[in-house]
């Protein structure tokens, strides 16, 4: 299965360009700055991923994206290659966009941080039976011998 999902910053503006022909066609392209989850010292701390969003994804990304959102993508990753003016073969991978949508509020992106930065998600408010100091919730007595993995 060839399924990706990311979640980070634009680095710039999409680029967008249309096919030749009757029905032209939008092509988006955009680059994603995604942290990375560890950091090692001496390593970057981001990835920096080619995207190509077609038709109206790429309508999409062109009208609404701008440097500096936050966005989640998801959709495969597609390799291939050419040869440069040089005579040197290169090789690319990108992402080929199936879903693209805002990863934050309106509010977040007129302040956009020049750099990402991951919180750590709220904790929820712990049930009735639950110890919120374990997160865990408290099985009542004899329900233990009923588990398949004790």
């Amino acid at each position: 299965m060839n399924k990706v999902v990311l979640v980070g910053r634009l680095t710039r503006d999409p680029e967008t360009r249309y096919t030749q022909g009757e029905n032209p066609t939008a092509i988006a392209r955009y680059t994603l700055a995604v942290d990375r989850r560890f950091r090692r010292e001496g390593q970057p701390d981001a990835d920096f991923i080619r995207c190509v969003a077609f038709g109206r994804s790429g309508e999409f990304a062109d009208k609404y994206f701008k440097q500096g959102m936050r966005v989640a993508v998801s959709g495969r990753i597609q390799t291939g290659s050419y040869t440069n003016r040089d005579g040197i073969k290169v090789y690319t991978t990108e992402v080929v966009v199936e879903d693209q949508e805002f990863a934050q509020s309106k509010n977040e992106q007129s302040a956009a941080p020049s750099a990402p930065s991951y919180e750590a998600p709220a904790a929820p408010a712990p049930d009735q039976g639950e110890d919120p100091g374990e997160g865990f919730m408290n099985l009542p007595e004899g329900v233990d011998e009923e588990l398949p993995f004790n």
